[in-house]
């Protein structure tokens, strides 16, 4: 009893963080100009049919892709339309001047098993790549860069009570993702901000 209370407190203690973006690593693309005006005109999301999905209800299944925040299903498609949904909503807030065309390829998105999710909370784990290309000439202007955009994931009380006030799983993700393209494309958003 000592051993599982001991392996579950350290479980949450490694999940636990705050949401935060950051380049986790660069990946040998171009690097980005030393200021940045974009307009991003076409946003393609890619999640690829090869990550693998996990529907055990475990504290941690081996999977690069763990959603519950909707029925089950395409989990595929629904991580897709997530990430359509939001960084497609933070578009709006880039005016610049330059037109561009940003491909984002989707790694990881590693939510809570219901298990995790009602009892120790940790992290919403949310990896991807992000091209940026001039919209007129395909040139890749940055990138690609591997990017972490982790949130945290609620648990117990606190997960009940976010879903009490429609703030579920799926709002705070969307949210969340809505200012990422902002704080990766946009100078005044820093690239490394709080979400």
């Amino acid at each position: 009893m000592m051993l599982r209370g001991c392996a579950g407190l350290a479980l949450a203690m490694g999940l636990a963080s705050c949401g935060s973006s950051a380049v986790d690593r660069d990946l040998g693309g171009v690097e980005p100009p030393a200021t940045r005006s974009y307009n991003v005109v076409d946003l393609d999301i890619v999640v690829p049919r090869s990550l693998t999905v996990s529907e055990r209800n475990l504290y941690y299944p081996g999977s690069d892709i763990v959603w519950r925040g909707e029925p089950p299903g395409d989990r595929h498609a629904q991580v897709q339309r997530i990430f359509e949904e939001g960084m497609g909503s933070g578009m709006a807030a880039l005016d610049g001047s330059r037109d561009v065309a940003v491909e984002i390829e989707v790694a990881r998105f590693h939510s809570l098993t219901e298990r995790a999710r009602y009892s120790t909370g940790g992290v919403h784990s949310i990896r991807y790549t992000m091209t940026v290309r001039d919209a007129a000439t395909g040139q890749v202007i940055e990138g690609p860069r591997w990017i972490s955009a982790d949130l945290e994931a609620f648990g117990g009380q606190r997960a009940i009570d976010a879903d009490l006030a429609g703030q579920t799983q799926r709002v705070r993700i969307v949210d969340h993702l809505d200012g990422e393209i902002g704080r990766q494309l946009d100078d005044a958003g820093d690239g490394g901000g709080q979400g």
